[in-house]
């Protein structure tokens, strides 16, 4: 130990067992409290001895032997009446008032925490009292001789829990957080440095806690690739047995969404031939990952809540709860804030789910990372095809230059440009991508970016009618009403049902009707264009 002015204090319970022995022969056996004032390089200057008060007789035999082999050892007799010593509640709620009753004077005290002896859940308490600090001290771990040594003072060893101290822990430590946030990005060496630094966060929350997450950002930003990497780093670090269920909200809106998520009783409804598990239920024990959940109706939305507060839900059709603990992590392109306002997600649903929000960035705020994702890319390309794809140095320069400047859209973010990537790679002859490879790439990306984002704001109308009436029939209709119906047509695609789309469009007009029918005046308007609501309702 090395050399302190300061006086040792250790703080240590009573071995009923260990400590035990009436006979002159307890001389020759080791009891790890007395060896404590028997090691000859470990001056004690105070023993606080925790007790049970039915173990009196052994704690004086105890306290006289400590006397004869460390008479400059002052004993303190600590009495502690514990019911159940296996209780970990009761015992870890005495030790932790004995430490906040106890005067520490770290200053001028060295506070040592004998853990050799008392049951293993007292052990485990006062480790953990020492690791939070409420007994600002080391540990000490005391052992018995080997064969054949002489005397019963056997060997300790101290162990403090300060773990910045040990340089090959803290190496590791930094280690394995680095592997975790190349994991999350996928092995590429990103150089975005907010980028990283939000890597960084997912990856401590990821590991440290089950509550949800919410990943947001454009279409293509990576938030679907980024909930799997999370879900496979949980899974390597044993943090959850269960396995990952992915859905796209978008594609399970209408009746058929409750049913998909909560499951359903056999005859629940017309065509329920057989019971349904959910995919809640399948999730438990894992990952929940709900993709575009804005696209979610109110109802859903509502028994989600619930699931997530209390881990139960119904089925459809059912009166008997099932269970599901599952982390859950949600991807979205809205801003649900906006969504909130409008009335379209709930507001407890949105607080409850907004703890640990990350926003991805797209690939235009990210210029530095576009040279690895090209090697990423090209290293994808031999993994899913076997041939090595390689670029001259001519061609990375000319595609780099455009993908890095302002004329770059990248309107779908890394769906865009890994399919760029993909195409100049099958175009590659001899496996090798070359100048004009590129320069036709580039063109194509040019012309894709003119006709998607860029319309003139009369084409989406024309693009919506023409698509459920056909070229011919929306040919007939006058540019006003075609204006008028493009929009009941949205509407009635983000509507679960007639009655719905009817209220949200003729919203101001029932409020000054004293009886209203709402279903009834939309199915007549969408009878003038020969069009009915199973024409239009979501799949």
């Amino acid at each position: 130990m090395a050399a302190s002015t300061r006086r040792t204090v250790v703080l240590g319970i009573l071995g009923s067992v260990l400590d035990a022995g009436k006979t002159a022969e307890r001389w020759e056996k080791w009891r790890p409290t007395v060896a404590i004032c028997q090691q000859p390089d470990l001056a004690v200057h105070r023993l606080e001895l925790i007790y049970e008060p039915k173990f009196q007789t052994l704690l004086d035999m105890v306290v006289e032997d400590v006397r004869q082999v460390s008479p400059d050892t002052l004993v303190r007799p600590v009495p502690m009446a514990i019911k159940n010593p296996w209780d970990f509640e009761e015992v870890y709620a005495m030790l932790h008032d004995f430490a906040r009753r106890y005067t520490f004077s770290p200053d001028e005290e060295d506070y040592l925490v004998h853990i050799t002896t008392g049951t293993h859940v007292a052990q485990i308490c006062l480790f953990l009292l020492t690791e939070s600090r409420h007994f600002p001290g080391r540990l000490l771990q005391t052992s018995p001789p080997g064969r054949g040594a002489a005397g019963a003072a056997g060997s300790y060893t101290i162990i403090d829990l300060d773990l910045s101290r040990y340089d090959r822990l803290a190496s590791r430590a930094a280690l394995e957080r680095r592997e975790g946030e190349s994991f999350l990005k996928g092995g590429i060496e990103t150089k975005n440095a907010a980028y990283n630094r939000l890597i960084e966060q997912i990856e401590r929350v990821a590991i440290a806690s089950r509550t949800p997450i919410l990943l947001c950002g454009p279409t293509g930003a990576g938030k679907s690739q980024l909930a799997r990497r999370v879900y496979e780093l949980k899974k390597a670090r044993h943090k959850l047995a269960g396995e990952l269920v992915d859905v796209n909200c978008a594609t399970i809106r209408g009746d058929s969404a409750m049913s998909a998520l909560f499951g359903h009783v056999r005859g629940a409804f017309t065509g329920a031939l057989e019971a349904r598990q959910g995919l809640l239920r399948k999730a438990n024990g894992g990952v929940l990952f709900l993709d575009e959940i804005g696209e979610l109706g109110l109802d859903e939305q509502a028994m989600l809540l619930r699931a997530i507060e209390e881990k139960v839900f119904y089925p459809v059709g059912s009166d008997r709860e099932q269970k599901s603990d599952f982390q859950l992590v949600a991807g979205t392109n809205r801003d649900l804030g906006e969504e909130v306002a409008a009335g379209r997600f709930r507001e407890d649903l949105h607080a409850r789910i907004n703890l640990w929000t990350f926003r991805l960035p797209s690939l235009a705020e990210r210029p530095e990372d576009i040279e690895p994702n090209l090697d990423y890319e090209l290293a994808a390309c031999l993994a899913r095809t076997g041939q090595s794809i390689t670029i001259s140095r001519e061609a990375r320069a000319r595609f780099l230059a455009f993908a890095t400047s302002k004329e770059a859209v990248w309107a779908g973010n890394f769906r865009d440009f890994s399919a760029a990537i993909t195409r100049m790679a099958t175009l590659a002859q001899g496996g090798r991508i070359r100048t004009e490879v590129v320069d036709e790439e580039i063109e194509r990306l040019r012309t894709a970016w003119r006709r998607g984002p860029r319309k003139a704001a009369g084409q989406a109308e024309q693009d919506e009618v023409l698509a459920v009436l056909g070229e011919e029939r929306a040919a007939e209709i006058d540019r006003f009403d075609r204006v008028q119906l493009a929009d009941v047509l949205r509407v009635c695609k983000a509507s679960r049902s007639l009655s719905e789309a009817g209220r949200t469009l003729f919203a101001a007009s029932r409020a000054k009707k004293t009886s209203v029918n709402d279903a009834d005046r939309l199915r007549k308007y969408l009878a003038r264009f020969g069009l009915a609501w199973s024409d239009l309702a979501p799949a």
